[in-house]
């Protein structure tokens, strides 16, 4: 598997400080997007742990009953678990780290990851970061989001139109931290030469239409596309951090 990423993250227009925090790791294929909250220096810390404790687990191979169990179902069930296991240990050294320290109390973050093993793409997320992908020319969002203003549209409650706009659209009703144990969703698709995997925090897709993310990362490099990504966010209000790491599969082996 050959693959071509870039990432970048900005702290944005309004904002003075960057709670985002991103990685690539090419050796493993491993890409990961975290927004954190808290305030002060929380936001911040909960999304470094978020994705260090994520590589550290998947670097590692570190492994576990339920992870030992999944091997009679096979190597997707095994990636799918070490994966699950990644997010859920992240989750737990905040929610510790938060109930420990009263300056770090009420921190958590978003988590996403998409994992390229094996042929398939695995992602996992918890909160409203979003993954893309772009195939053939047409983009779909993979990832839904867990907030209250999306659990409302599912609802029939708002428009996808009323949604981008309402009040309540930064509230999510996932996150790591908050609580020792997260419901993590994890799903996984098979992979194409040609396949563009987009990531990003909510200062990205909030100010940039899904299609112009499609036509930036199906016709610029992933460095080009993303660059330009967070040059318009900022450019239409730059009102949050923004992160936006895109990856690209050049051959599937």
């Amino acid at each position: 598997m050959r693959m071509t990423s870039c990432g970048m993250t900005d702290v944005g227009i309004k904002r003075t400080n960057n709670e985002d925090n991103y990685l690539i790791n090419d050796e493993l294929n491993l890409f990961v997007v975290c927004d954190g909250m808290g305030g002060h220096a929380g936001g911040e810390f909960a999304s470094a742990i978020a994705v260090n404790t994520v590589e550290e687990v998947l670097a590692n191979l570190e492994t576990t009953p339920e992870i030992e169990a999944a091997r009679e179902e096979g190597t997707v069930e095994v990636v799918r678990e070490r994966l699950r296991y990644a997010i859920r240990l992240a989750g737990k050294r905040i929610f510790e780290k938060a109930s420990a320290e009263v300056e770090y109390r009420g921190m958590g973050t978003t988590c996403l990851v998409v994992l390229v093993d094996s042929g398939n793409a695995f992602i996992g997320h918890v909160g409203d970061s979003r993954s893309y992908l772009v195939r053939e020319g047409r983009i779909e969002q993979l990832t839904e989001d867990h907030s209250l203003v999306n659990e409302k549209v599912r609802a029939g409650l708002l428009t996808p139109e009323q949604a981008r706009t309402h009040r309540l659209k930064n509230i999510i009703t996932r996150s790591l931290g908050y609580t020792e144990e997260v419901e993590i969703d994890i799903q996984v698709r098979a992979v194409r030469r040609g396949d563009r995997f987009v990531l990003c925090s909510d200062g990205l897709s909030n100010l940039v239409e899904t299609a112009e993310m499609g036509e930036l990362a199906r016709s610029l490099s992933p460095q080009d596309a993303v660059r330009q990504l967070i040059h318009l966010a900022c450019e239409r209000g730059g009102d949050d951090n923004i992160t936006c790491v895109l990856a690209r599969v050049d051959e599937v082996a």
